[in-house]
Formats: C-alpha cells, sequence, structure tokens
C-alpha cells in the first residue's frame, strides 16, 4: 500500500538538492500528497522505475553522468508509458528543451529552481496524469479519443495551405508530415499588400491534441497580426504577448516570418527561436540565413523582436523547415542535421519548389529508415525564378 498521493522521482545529480526538496517540500509530504524518491542518474533513474511501477512522475535534469535526461526520456516510454515527465534545464536552453518536449517530456523548469513554479508544474502536471488515467480506464473514452483525435486531424489538415498564390517571378509549395495522428507544427502563406507574401512556418512545443489546439491558436493569431502590421518584428511582439497573455498550459511555439516582395526579390523577417532557413544558390550551394536572435513565443511577455533583410537573386531558394527535418534520426540515433539538407540540394542541379520540397523529404525518410521519428516534419519552398 502506498504511503501517498503521488510518488515522484527526481534525477539529477547534485547532492544539495534532496535536501531542498525535502525542505521545501515538507509540508506536501507530512500531508501524504507526495513522496519523494531520488536516483542521481539516468541509469540508477531507470533501476527505480523497474523497480517501483507507483512512480507517478519524473522530474530529471538534463546534464548528468552515466545517462543523461534526454536518453532517460527516450527510455521512460518503454517502462512505464503513463509515466509524466517534467525536465529541468539551464533558463535559455532552448535547444534542449525542445529536445525534450519533442521525446515526452510534459513540462519543464529552469535553474535555480524556483520552488513555488516548481510546485505549481507538479501540481498542473499530476492533474494532466490524473484526467489520462481516467480516459484509460473506460474502453468507451478510448473509443471516443480515438474519434477526436480523427476529427482534430482533419481540422488541422484543413487549415494547412493546399493551394499556392501564384506570384510574379517567384513560387511558394509547403507540406506537413505530423508524427503523431496531429502535430503541433504549422506553415501558413498570407497575401498582403502590393503584392507582398508573408510566409510562417512554426513548431509548438508537446504533441497531440494540446499542441494541435495551441497550434490553430498561434496559426490564427499569427494571420491576424501579419494583415494588420507590415513589420515581421511587429507581428512576432504582438502574436507573443497575445499568447503570454492567456496560456495556463505553459507552452510555447518557435516561429519564423518573412514578408516576400516578389517583385525585386526582398526577404524581410524576424526570427522567434526558430531554426534558421536555408539559402540555396543556382549553382547548389547553400549557407544559412543569419538569425535575428529572438526566443519562443508565449514565454514571457514584452519581449522585442530584431529584423533582417535580404536580397532574393534570380535562381534561389529558400528553404523554411522545423527541426523535425534537421533533428530526425535513424536507426543508430544519429541526426539528420544541417549538412545532409545542404547535400539534397548539391548535386540536384535547380529544382522547382514542389521538387525541392519532396526532396527534402525523400531524403529524410531514406535517411531514418524504420527508425521511429519523434517530431513533425515540415517544409516550405520558395523561389525566385532565373
Amino acid at each position: 500500500m502506498r504511503e501517498a498521493e503521488f510518488k515522484i522521482l527526481v534525477v539529477d545529480d547534485e547532492p544539495d538538492l534532496e535536501h531542498l526538496v525535502r525542505q521545501r517540500m515538507r509540508r506536501d509530504v507530512r500531508a501524504k500528497r507526495y513522496e519523494f524518491v531520488f536516483a542521481h542518474n539516468g541509469v540508477e533513474a531507470l533501476d527505480l522505475l523497474k523497480s517501483d511501477a507507483q512512480i507517478d512522475m519524473v522530474l530529471s535534469d538534463i546534464n548528468m553522468p552515466r545517462m543523461d535526461g534526454l536518453t532517460l526520456l527516450d527510455q521512460i516510454g518503454q517502462v512505464h508509458p503513463d509515466l509524466r515527465a517534467v525536465i529541468v534545464s539551464a533558463y535559455g536552453d532552448m535547444k534542449n528543451i525542445r529536445t525534450a518536449m519533442n521525446r515526452g517530456a510534459f513540462d519543464f523548469v529552469t535553474k535555480p529552481v524556483d520552488f513555488n513554479d516548481l510546485r505549481v508544474t507538479i501540481e498542473k502536471t499530476l492533474q494532466h496524469l490524473v484526467l489520462m488515467r481516467e480516459a484509460l480506464a473506460s474502453r468507451d473514452q478510448l473509443v471516443a479519443l480515438r474519434n477526436e483525435l480523427d476529427v482534430a486531424s482533419r481540422m488541422q489538415r484543413s487549415i494547412l495551405p493546399t493551394v499556392f498564390p501564384t506570384m510574379e517571378r517567384a513560387n511558394v509549395f509547403g507540406a506537413m508530415e505530423p508524427a503523431r495522428e496531429v502535430g503541433g507544427d504549422f506553415f501558413d502563406l498570407v497575401k498582403l499588400e502590393h503584392g507582398a507574401l508573408g510566409i510562417a512556418i512554426a513548431d509548438v512545443s508537446g504533441k497531440g491534441v494540446p499542441a494541435a489546439l495551441f497550434m490553430m491558436s498561434s496559426r490564427t493569431l499569427l494571420k491576424g497580426a501579419a494583415i494588420a502590421t507590415p513589420q515581421p518584428a511587429k507581428v512576432l511582439q504582438e502574436v507573443n504577448d497575445l499568447l503570454e497573455e492567456d496560456n495556463d498550459a505553459s507552452m510555447f511555439v518557435t516561429v519564423f516570418y518573412a514578408v516576400f516582395h516578389p517583385k525585386d526579390g526582398r526577404l524581410i523577417y524576424s526570427n522567434g527561436g526558430h531554426n534558421p532557413p536555408l539559402l540555396v544558390h543556382a549553382d547548389g550551394s547553400s549557407e544559412l540565413l543569419p538569425t535575428t536572435g529572438g526566443v519562443a513565443l508565449g514565454v514571457m511577455p514584452d519581449i522585442e523582436y530584431e529584423e533582417q533583410s535580404f536580397q532574393l537573386a534570380p535562381g534561389d531558394l529558400i528553404v523554411f523547415y522545423t527541426d523535425g527535418v534537421t533533428e530526425a534520426i535513424d536507426e543508430a540515433e544519429e541526426e539528420f542535421g544541417v549538412e545532409r539538407l545542404q547535400a539534397v540540394f548539391r548535386d540536384s542541379g535547380p529544382l522547382d519548389v514542389q521538387a525541392a520540397n519532396h526532396a527534402v523529404f525523400e531524403a529524410v525518410r531514406a535517411f531514418a529508415g524504420e527508425a521511429p521519428q519523434f517530431d513533425d516534419i515540415t517544409c516550405v519552398t520558395l523561389s525566385r525564378e532565373a
């Protein structure tokens, strides 16, 4: 018989953390709300998970000896599929945080740990776990959930562009492939004044229905801001403030937004924590567009985003993509990476936008083989005619 309502496994190699957790969470422990057990690395954590089926939640650091937190996340699902995991990371370490979310982490907290924030995160995570267990307890509820996922998938695909605008001396194409029934990636193309085109590509934290709902909300806000505001940096700032204001789920979205002027080839863009696009020249050489810095949207209010401008030469192609492309893994857990993306175009010669888009997807599929993928794959290609 378990001693507390919930059992939480804390995984961290810092010796002081166990003392701090026991001291700062002592009231919850005395009230038999929580019971804490501790491990100092991923190997110890897996041993505990295999021997104790009553653990409900894992709170894990990322950087640890023997087995780090990201590797542990991969293993948790095989031991306890219904566990919820929260990652502890250094503030600003968005790459590891995004990787953790893609591998199934429910949420994250930053170091140094704010125990008030930690308590809220634990409560939210366990509440989500309880709701999910209630759903799994009934076969009828599972059938209903399956139907809801099908509806959500159709809804999500219906809002993605399927007809692509015709432009003077320029072409654009895009596609998205979700890792699950519904995904968190999206892209959008917005017709603007004077023949300009707004191009957005984004990646929401997490997966499944919650990510799809946050994706649809983000896409709607982004489209409205793009129509009302000509400057990409101002668009991201407005959407960020609106998302952060009403974000009880503590989700976030990385966004790259650009305004393209087909008459002269100008591309004005701003980046909110997203992968920088790849610029491919007519001779097959390529380079990443210079970054503008900005962080993901929905994390904190009043962020000012920077803006840059670039001139596409005739024959240039730009590949916008999400991390499902570059972070796709093969059976040896090696990432696809930017260099392999560049190799897609190095020897192929000029491609039209649809062929270029398909080439990216085919290269990722061929590289991944039978390895399961953790993230959606989205790609938008824009070219200026030679």
